[in-house]
């Protein structure tokens, strides 16, 4: 037999052993291939779990915000929208709100107001409590944000690695071979084309979510500040009148 048709045999023999779906692909690639696919896969399922978690709990601090709004600006008694809430406030807004109204009845119940602390200073630190307040609920709410930041920004690059490495097994392939048919380096393209998929499926969603979210926060961060600027005035007034 023509020696020429044997070796078409066997290439065509080689292409059809070939798997070329999805976990075939996988099972086929090298071990440094596969744990680069396995890296990625990871970070995706994590990204993916801190999108939905970031983006269900900033709709539920809206929520909460506009009805402790509601109730705030109801004109209702201060004091008692405090003790309805008690020390355990559930949200950042009746965080910072709580916080202030303590450090207000701290001053208050020492007699301060009148005597020892002058309202300039007293107003101060109110501002103080808040300010600090908001910037640890934020800091909370922004937890694993950087995890978003580092997957979108070098996954991609994680993924081309798994490429490289899948390329040069393809031209190992073809050195011990001696072979530069398409049967031989297609299975190593493949693997190394396939991480570099997995990058991008990684990165996209993590980049888009995080410029959203990030967006969304900055939104939340200035309505937590407008509240607490127009709390202070309330309290800068309410001191005046006590005067």
């Amino acid at each position: 037999m023509d020696q020429s048709v044997i070796q078409a045999a066997e290439l065509a023999g080689s292409v059809d052993a070939a798997n070329f779906s999805v976990w075939g692909l996988f099972i086929q690639a090298t071990w440094i291939v596969k744990l680069v696919m396995i890296v990625l896969l990871l970070a995706s399922v994590w990204s993916w779990a801190i999108i939905f978690e970031k983006v269900w709990r900033l709709r539920n601090l809206e929520r909460s915000a506009t009805s402790f709004e509601d109730e705030f600006w109801s004109g209702g008694s201060l004091d008692a929208l405090y003790e309805k809430i008690g020390d355990r406030p559930d949200n950042p807004m009746t965080a910072i709100f709580t916080a202030a109204m303590r450090e207000w009845r701290r001053s208050s119940s020492r007699g301060l107001q009148r005597s020892e602390m002058s309202h300039a200073s007293l107003q101060q630190r109110v501002e103080r409590v808040m300010q600090v307040t908001l910037g640890r609920e934020m800091d909370r709410l922004e937890r694993y944000m950087t995890f978003l930041a580092s997957v979108g920004s070098t996954a991609p690059f994680v993924g081309l690695f798994g490429t490289v490495y899948g390329i040069m097994n393809s031209f190992q392939s073809i050195a011990l071979t001696k072979q530069t048919s398409l049967a031989v380096v297609a299975p190593g393209i493949a693997e190394a084309l396939f991480a570099t998929a997995l990058g991008l499926v990684a990165a996209i969603p993590a980049v888009i979510a995080y410029n959203k979210i990030s967006t969304d926060l900055g939104r939340y961060a200035g309505r937590l500040e407008a509240f607490a600027t127009e709390f202070t005035a309330i309290l800068s007034r309410q001191l005046e009148e006590a005067e």
